[in-house]
């Protein structure tokens, strides 16, 4: 059975209970984690033991489980030197994944946009963007290993790995286990019709079904707007039909829109479930 979840950074609260909370009231099983909810940053350069301490209780006492975690950096930045503190805080985040039973942290392969790690840059599909994606994924996979976690690569069009097939040739290049797949339909495409849609979401699907370990459930409107589930044109029953079919048993993890959101999203998720 299929799990659904939420960014947990949804839910602004006082602690990380609370956010867990809010998470479970509002119709989900488990949550994607970011440190920001600690009112860290996302990429904290130290986590305090404290703060693992307060994550373990709080799963505890909420039974939510951390299905992923977020560790976004910008793989492919032309500065070498930003690329290394993205790594250095990876591990750091990596450290304490096991004490907080958290198997996967969610990556960001990049752009050589400098500005914004999620923006496109006309250089992204050049040897020497791919060139430094990659040895920070290598990198980053002798550090999956050392601390027993897996991490998660999403296709995005904005990326480097900028659709399924890249993701593919990355993880056949990289040859690694560890490296898994999160598989967001919305960020396929910008504009296209519903057969078209499809279309990406079986074609992904069956080409990286053996490695998907997420997927995430944010919508797009025909106008190319990123929108709450059920609010656009992602026919999300068909998603789910494909990952059956596929034998992908991986969590759906909600995102891309306001609290007050939260709990209709719920309920149209779970209908199509």
């Amino acid at each position: 059975m299929i799990s659904l979840g939420i960014f947990a950074k949804t839910f602004e609260r006082n602690s990380v209970l609370g956010v867990l909370r809010a998470v479970k009231d509002h119709g989900f099983s488990v949550a994607h984690f970011n440190f920001a909810c600690l009112g860290m940053d996302a990429m904290p350069d130290v986590i305090p033991d404290a703060a693992v301490q307060e994550i373990r209780a709080a799963v505890q006492e909420s039974g939510i489980q951390l299905v992923g975690i977020s560790a976004t950096y910008n793989m492919a930045h032309p500065n070498e030197q930003i690329r290394r503190d993205g790594l250095e805080k990876l591990e750091t985040i990596a450290a304490v994944c096991p004490h907080i039973e958290a198997p996967l942290i969610t990556l960001c392969t990049g752009t050589r946009n400098t500005a914004d790690k999620w923006a496109f840059h006309p250089d992204n599909n050049s040897q020497s963007a791919w060139l430094d994606m990659a040895h920070s994924m290598e990198q980053a996979i002798v550090i999956a290993e050392q601390y027993n976690v897996f991490l998660g690569i999403e296709p995005e069009l904005a990326n480097i790995i900028s659709d399924p097939v890249k993701a593919d040739q990355l993880i056949k290049e990289m040859g690694s286990d560890r490296l898994k797949i999160i598989f967001d339909p919305a960020n396929l495409f910008e504009a296209a019709g519903l057969p078209e849609v499809k279309r990406l979401i079986a074609s992904g699907i069956d080409l990286l079904s053996p490695h998907i370990a997420m997927a995430h459930a944010k919508d797009r409107t025909a106008e190319s707007e990123f929108t709450a589930p059920g609010r656009g044109m992602i026919p999300f029953d068909y998603l789910l039909e494909q990952m059956a079919i596929a034998g992908v048993d991986a969590p759906l993890i909600a995102h891309g829109f306001a609290e007050n959101e939260a709990g209709a999203v719920a309920d149209y998720l779970k209908s199509c479930l």
